[in-house]
């Protein structure tokens, strides 16, 4: 994985927003997305790609979710290192390739 983009949202709608608008905007792939523990309505959209299309969608997503609602926190990773990503693609990433797999074991 070259680099991994977040975008922490208030709200389901802020959420899909972002992601939609990040996958149109730049080649990324939607890792899926994480509801923060302790309510609030947070929750975070997971993007993977290369670094300068996972920063074009970031963008594009965090400005649309500006538009429909709250945008907490946004943050672009380059190149993680691979214990990290345990953690990005886990159990609780709705939508996630490894989140499938769980359910079919």
């Amino acid at each position: 994985m070259e680099s991994v983009g977040l975008i922490e949202v208030k709200g389901l709608t802020a959420g899909l927003t972002a992601a939609d608008a990040a996958c149109k905007a730049a080649a990324v792939k939607l890792i899926g997305y994480e509801l923060a523990k302790g309510g609030g309505g947070m929750l975070v959209i997971k993007l993977s790609g290369e670094v300068a299309a996972v920063q074009a969608a970031v963008e594009a997503g965090v400005t649309e979710a500006r538009k429909v609602g709250e945008v907490v926190s946004f943050h672009i990773i380059p190149r993680p290192v691979e214990s990290l990503l345990l953690l990005i693609e886990s159990r609780e990433t709705v939508g996630s390739e490894r989140q499938r797999l769980l359910e079919i074991e």
